[in-house]
């Protein structure tokens, strides 16, 4: 069960990390040349307080894609399958399902590297077939799918769900993953058993932040557990937020 009692610590450790690291410029896009040098892996990308971003279909889009890629891999695996599918197909649904269907090979090798590439390359084009009819619904551009469709998408999970939200459509969805569940699990709020809407929950009804704050605090969840939740015992050496721990 999650431990409410200290629900306000959720602001305070936001702020405790946000001072240690500063802004963080998520979500990352190939070809553009922002920087954020406490980034560790991959560090291109970026734009730290810029909270425009996306700032086109095509990076809308590039985002649901990273979404789905970055399932079980490690960010720079995607980013490398997002610089090759970038030489082979822009980056919107009926471009990518064309090239899918007609090209599959070419397709596959660019993303082989992000693994789980016959699956990856199935929940693509479910991706794309979604968006496609979705827009063709709805008959606009700024189209945003509700959580409980894109979840009846195959391939579409929670944290991918929430993801694709949160970062591609900016919307008020906090993104759960193995980092938050290793932070928080070691610091008591939660535990190892709760389940992600428990968590998800827990943080939207005692997060006061608003969109862009939930964008950032995601992306400082990953880059702090990074440097003490990557190895087990995970948090042992967690100076900055052991004053939070209960």
């Amino acid at each position: 069960m999650i431990n409410s009692k200290y629900k306000n610590n959720l602001n305070l450790i936001f702020d405790k990390l946000l001072k240690t690291y500063s802004y963080q410029g998520w979500w990352p896009f190939i070809g553009y040349d922002g920087v954020n040098p406490t980034k560790t892996g991959a560090i291109s990308g970026y734009h730290p307080k810029d909270y425009d971003f996306p700032k086109n279909a095509n990076q809308k889009f590039e985002i649901i894609i990273g979404s789905i890629l970055t399932q079980n891999t490690t960010w720079p695996s995607v980013e490398q399958a997002l610089n090759n599918l970038n030489k082979l197909v822009d980056f919107d649904p009926l471009s990518i399902l064309e090239f899918a269907n007609n090209n599959e090979k070419p397709f596959k090798n660019a993303i082989r590297c992000a693994g789980f590439v016959n699956q990856k390359t199935e929940y693509l084009k479910n991706i794309a077939n979604f968006y496609i009819d979705l827009k063709e619904d709805l008959d606009k551009e700024d189209e945003i799918p509700s959580r409980k469709d894109l979840l009846n998408v195959k391939g579409i999970g929670n944290e991918t769900a929430d993801s694709i939200l949160l970062f591609a459509h900016k919307q008020k969805e906090f993104k759960v993953d193995a980092y938050t569940k290793r932070i928080f699990t070691y610091l008591g709020y939660i535990k190892e058993n709760d389940s992600y809407m428990s968590i998800k929950n827990f943080f939207e009804t005692n997060f006061s932040g608003d969109v862009n704050m939930f964008q950032e605090y995601h992306a400082l969840i990953v880059e702090h557990a990074k440097r003490y939740y990557s190895k087990k015992p995970y948090g042992v050496n967690d100076k900055i937020l052991n004053e939070f721990k209960i």
